[in-house]
Formats: C-alpha cells, structure tokens, sequence
C-alpha cells in the first residue's frame, strides 16, 4: 500500500471546506411587495461578475414579471416527494451540496418541509447549505418570524402557522426590508400582479386591508432597524467597545418557566422580543424543585417541558435547568450572578388568598426582586392556549 504525499491544495481544501457561507436576507411585510423579484435580479447581477450561483428554490406564484428574470439562471431540479399520493416538490438540499456553488438562491424560508425530509423547515436546509460554506441569498415576510407570533395575530386577526426562529435572522450577515408603500401594493393586487384575479377580493378583505399592511409594514422596519444595530454592536464588540456605554445592552433577560406554564410560547416570544430590543443576551430558566424530579411529574407535563427547552433554543435563549427547594430564591440568585435586569414571568392563577398573602411566585419575585425589573404577562383567554 502506497501513501499519497499530501499536496498543498488538499489542505487548502480543507481549508475552504470549513469556511461557513454567509447569509443574506430580503425580508418583506406582505407577498407582492418584490422580495423575488429582488433575488433574481442579484442572482443576474452575480452572475455578470462571474459568480456561480445557482437557484436552489424559488417560487414566481406565476407571476411574469418574475417568471421572466429566471431565464439564463441555472435551476437545481427540485426534489420530487410522493405524499398521501399527491407530489409535492421540495428543495433538494443533497443536490445543491453536491453541485457546491458560490450562491444559492431559496426562497420562502418559514416553508415547512414533508415529513419524509431529513429537515422540518426550508431555513434548517439553509442552515445545512450554509455549514457547508455555501453562500445564501434568503427571503421571508416579517409575519413568519416566531416572535412576532402573537403580535401579529392580536393586531391583524391572522394566525401565521409557519414560522422560523429569530435566531435564524440574528444570524443574518445582511439584512435588506424591501419597503413599499401601502397603496402602491393594493395597485399591484388589484392589477393582477400579485394573485389571480378571482382571488384579489378576498385578499382585500382579509389579510390585505390597509390596517393589516401598515400593521406590518411598521414590523418590518422595526425588525430591520433592530437588525443593524444588532450587527452595529457586534462590530464595536469585536472592536473592544463597550456597546453600553452607547445606549446598547441594559442588562440580561431572564424568562422563568415552570414545567407546564399554560401560555409558554407568549413568555417566550416576549423574551426574545425584549432582548431583541436592548440587544442583549437573555436565559430561561427551569427551577427544578424536588416535587418536579422527572420520575415525579407525568409524561404530559415532561412532554411539554421538552417541546418548551426546544422553542426556546430556537428563538436563540439559552437554556439553563437549576434545582432548587425554592425557585423565586434560585431565580434571583441566578439573575444576580449573570447580569439580569429584567426578570419575565406568567402571572400566577393561584388562589386569591395565595395571592393576597402574597405567597404567589409573582407576587414574592416583586417584593423580593431589588435590583430587577419584573415583568408579569397577564394573558387574555384567547385561543393560543391550546398552541402553547
């Protein structure tokens, strides 16, 4: 057996192979409003400068306009799925692995794959595109984020089922809103330009009034705004600046879950809002006490701890598990020790005596919690608690 003598352009290989690909992000506030059409024209642009890029997924929705700007762009054949006997096209993440262009335009990324996909979502095959040093050029509406879940069902009506993580946009390394003006986008539904025309009036009277569109619009450049001055402050930490002598992190964010909160996901989302905001770190912490061992608490209540711990990693929290007799003591303790400022918590549903005592968690976490901004979410009795 003869071994090889190792070549400098293997290990430059490696090299390259390690190297993660970088994202960048159209985001949009409603369908229409060109965040396609803008990928394409980049994807034309790149390739003019002799960038190999490649369409990995895109979606045109017939339109023509759009149809028009993927001709003389090469296509990844989609991946055909049989599925409770219909077809179903998918992107075919081994395809463009193997193909290993520069860039890899995908569009629609809160799209959720068939079950018989290695990934649940189309942004973790972005994730799986990018690990292996392949450029991405992504698109989604502001409504998709997980965050904003809430929000945009009690502003709009609107429930969005498909969502991705704000971990996946904080990971962006360019963020771009593509912003348009509420009726020049009503002109462009109307026009055919957006649905079929036998579907406008009812996008008209639902999804796209004009309250619903301002609503989002103004998300959409909240979130981009928050976006640069995550990065902004990224740069001056790198730079070893301190971004709270400008105005940048006031303190750690902590959200405290219980093994069954029935409104989990809305503390969550209001944690990964907050820290958003004053771009800053925050945690969630589970206080184990010793009636909550795992042997000791039933399978439902184990079950959605674990879906909880999940939700929370994806909207980019850290997790941290502690086991305590008493977990408003382990609470402020941890807070102290890790730079918390403000403290999230589920108002308690006890009973009033509890609560007039002053025995509840909420309650003792205000009298107790010196040093701390409490949040206490108080929920409406709306239909989320069966999602959470």
């Amino acid at each position: 057996m003869t071994t090889r003598r190792p070549r400098a352009e293997d290990f430059l290989e490696l090299v390259e192979r390690g190297r993660r690909g970088r994202l960048k992000l159209y985001i949009g506030f409603a369908a229409g409003v060109g965040k396609t059409f803008r990928m394409l024209e980049e994807a034309h642009a790149l390739k003019a400068r002799g960038v190999d890029v490649v369409l990995g997924f895109i979606e045109t929705h017939g339109r023509p306009e759009t149809e028009a700007l993927v001709a003389g762009l090469e296509v990844v054949p989609r991946q055909r799925h049989t599925y409770r006997d219909v077809s179903v096209e998918e992107l075919d993440v081994d395809a463009i692995l193997a193909r290993r262009p520069q860039v890899a335009i995908v569009d629609e990324l809160a799209h959720t794959n068939l079950p018989v996909c290695r990934n649940r979502k189309r942004y973790q095959d972005v994730q799986e595109l990018l690990a292996a040093g392949i450029n991405v050029i992504g698109a989604f509406n502001v409504q998709h984020l997980e965050s904003l879940n809430d929000l945009v069902e009690r502003n709009t009506g609107v429930t969005v089922r498909e969502t991705l993580p704000d971990s996946f946009l904080k990971s962006a390394d360019q963020v771009v809103n593509l912003d348009l003006a509420v009726e020049d986008l009503h002109e462009r539904l109307k026009a055919g330009k957006i649905y079929a025309p036998d579907k406008v009036p009812h996008a008209l009277e639902r999804f796209f009034t004009g309250d619903n569109l301002s609503t989002l619009r103004e998300l959409a450049l909240r979130e981009v705004a928050e976006s640069l001055d995550r990065a902004t402050t990224g740069k001056q930490a790198r730079a070893g600046e301190d971004p709270s002598q400008k105005g940048g992190a006031w303190g750690r964010v902590l959200v405290a879950l219980s093994s069954h909160p029935p409104r989990a996901a809305t503390l969550l989302r209001r944690g990964s809002r907050m820290a958003g905001r004053l771009n800053t770190d925050w945690f969630v912490v589970y206080v184990e006490t010793p009636g909550e061992a795992p042997h000791l608490i039933d399978a439902e209540a184990q079950r959605h701890l674990l879906t909880n711990i999940e939700k929370a990693k994806e909207l980019g929290a850290e997790v941290v598990r502690l086991r305590a007799k008493d977990p408003v003591a382990a609470l402020l303790d941890f807070g102290r020790s890790h730079g918390v400022g403000h403290i999230i918590i589920g108002r308690s549903n006890q009973a009033k005596w509890r609560q007039r005592l002053g025995l509840t968690a909420d309650a003792r976490l205000l009298r107790e919690g010196d040093g701390f901004d409490i949040h206490v979410v108080s929920f409406e009795p709306l239909s989320e608690e069966k999602r959470s």
